[in-house]
């Protein structure tokens, strides 16, 4: 598919600045531009590149000034990333869509699956299941009896869905992602350690999305819970009892321990981990390998483990650098008091026999 600069601006509310005729088909990174491709400019960092790629068309915010001549036809718009989101996703859409249901898929005699759906080979799909409209269930993916899965979801290849989860709408579950496995619970018994049975289930809102490999565990009573919006990277745990809130988003590697409470739109670096039974506000922002022990209560930025306020942390690093020179100084300003004082006494000795 072709199209011209025009078209795209007229798709994204946005102005042309440059060849409103020269025509794209595919995208590129800035760095890396080829004629006939698309690419944007959303970083200022990476300004530069725009005044040496040979991408044809260059997606840039409202509010951009050229500083060197450009090559490329410009197409201006209120945010170039969220524009280059939108016409990935109208490319993905016009894409040729699965359809039908696979022969060697098994599907229980009880389930209910919604026009539309596609169903792959070897998924299998339990007792009374309920699955929405133009859902699509790759092969291999395997959905537990009792789940209910809303309209306009995907479902990844090797992806698991326990009995009794509950996900939304326009949800996405990326391959080997587990929703609904038992939570970490177990009570001391002696020597030995007894299994708590974990018996409420995972609820995931709509336009959820789970990246390759993430688990989420199921309550030991009531739900965990991923409210409306939630974005997860690949690899993140959460554990039981543990309720997200809306369009709160995590990176790779990320450990939520069981019982918190996360406020909306809060963002986690790779590798932040939360201690248990913890209650973080809305918009707090957790850098990558933060550990986090105590509740956070207003919005804020956090760094380090254990993490404190991040202009607090930059100022403490600042002076871990300087730890060896200043552990040096010391160490020369004690012996220079221990010379001082060995003097002082020596001239005291001197003054008594006097």
């Amino acid at each position: 598919m072709e199209f011209s600069a025009q078209q795209i601006a007229s798709v994204l509310g946005g102005t042309v600045e440059g060849d409103p005729e020269v025509k794209v088909n595919n995208f590129s990174k800035i760095e890396e531009g080829k004629p006939g491709t698309l690419t944007f400019l959303a970083n200022p960092k990476y300004e530069h590149f725009i005044y040496k790629t040979e991408a044809s068309i260059v997606l840039v915010n409202n509010d951009f000034t050229p500083a060197e001549p450009v090559k490329a036809t410009l197409v201006k718009v209120a945010n170039a990333y969220a524009s280059l989101a939108i016409l990935l996703n109208m490319v993905e859409q016009a894409n040729a869509k699965k359809a039908g249901i696979d022969a060697t898929a098994f599907i229980a005699g009880s389930a209910t699956v919604g026009e539309g759906c596609y169903v792959g080979n070897f998924a299998y799909i339990g007792e009374d299941v309920k699955i929405g409209k133009n859902s699509r269930i790759y092969p291999h993916a395997y959905i537990g009896d009792h789940v209910t899965i809303g309209d306009n979801c995907t479902i990844y290849p090797h992806a698991t869905i326990y009995n009794g989860c509950v996900i939304g709408n326009n949800c996405i579950l990326h391959a080997g992602s587990v929703i609904g496995s038992d939570g970490f619970g177990f009570a001391p018994e002696g020597d030995n350690y007894k299994k708590i049975p974990q018996l409420g289930n995972v609820v995931l809102e709509d336009d959820v999305e789970i990246g390759a490999n993430t688990t989420i565990d199921r309550a030991v009573m009531d739900s965990t819970i991923i409210r409306r919006g939630v974005k997860l990277d690949n690899l993140v745990q959460i554990a039981h009892n543990v309720e997200v809130g809306e369009n709160t988003v995590m990176a790779a590697q990320v450990g939520i321990a069981g019982s918190v409470k996360i406020g909306s739109h809060c963002m986690f670096g790779g590798q932040a981990g939360l201690s248990g039974h913890i209650h973080v506000a809305d918009h707090v922002v957790f850098g990558a390998q933060c550990g986090v022990i105590s509740d956070v209560k207003e919005p804020t930025t956090l760094l380090g483990a254990p993490a404190i306020n991040a202009k607090a942390f930059m100022r403490s690093s600042a002076i871990f650098n300087r730890l060896p020179d200043m552990y040096r100084q010391m160490g020369q300003m004690q012996r220079e008091i221990e010379r001082l004082k060995l003097a002082i006494d020596n001239a005291q000795l001197t003054m008594n026999k006097s």
